[in-house]
């Protein structure tokens, strides 16, 4: 069974029920995104297992290091069974997890999803010595957004049909496509919760088409 990590049913009620925000669960700091979303007033689970993905309405893909996430999404026939999700469900990805989606990695070339029509460099800004914290323009309502730089990947070009939200010296940081939205940066290291609401109304959007339809 899913771990939760919800607050106390009193103090988070609403007149729905709140969104359920799956975040893989295999490496990284996934509970940090964890805490992020259950204070932007969603409903969080950690995800671990294939089965796990049944009921959320949307999912996070945190950073960490991408080659050992794929060692453990290979086994089980995760890797496919999480690339079929995606394709369908909304995904908010970083650092990571922006790697993991792409069309093509580079540098090197790994497997990948192939979700965003993207590519992207692993490791472009350096080391780990090299992270850096800037406060930069995005599109996203309310001015600069903090955005905190861990080993991070660049986003070296993108498809027709992704949105780029954000530049660092010229190169996307926080890009959407379709039910997708993925960054280089780390939303979840601040107490800015403007990238974890945008993610919000994505899904709740994606599941009002999905309950029309129906």
């Amino acid at each position: 069974m899913a771990r939760t990590t919800d607050a106390p049913a009193e103090k988070n009620a609403e007149p729905t029920h709140p969104i359920a925000i799956g975040v893989l669960a295999l490496q990284g700091d996934y509970e940090a995104h964890a805490r992020a979303f259950l204070n932007a007033g969603a409903r969080t689970t950690l995800v671990r297992k294939p089965e796990e993905l049944e009921g959320i309405d949307g999912l996070v893909l945190p950073g960490g290091e991408s080659t050992t996430m794929l060692k453990f999404l290979e086994k089980k026939g995760f890797f496919e069974v999480l690339g079929k999700f995606v394709a369908a469900t909304p995904c908010f990805a970083t650092c990571a997890g922006c790697i993991l989606v792409a069309r093509e990695v580079l540098h090197p070339r790994q497997r990948s999803l192939g979700i965003l029509d993207a590519t992207i460099e692993r490791n472009a800004y350096g080391r780990q010595n090299d992270s850096a914290i800037l406060t930069l323009p995005t599109e996203i309502p309310g001015g600069p957004l903090e955005m905190v730089f861990i080993r991070a990947p660049r986003i070296s070009c993108v498809g027709p049909g992704v949105r780029v939200l954000a530049l660092r010296d010229g190169f996307p940081t926080l890009v959407r496509q379709g039910h997708l939205l993925a960054a280089t940066f780390h939303p979840e290291m601040t107490s800015d919760t403007r990238v974890q609401q945008l993610f919000l109304e994505m899904v709740r959007r994606h599941k009002a088409r999905g309950q029309q339809r129906a």
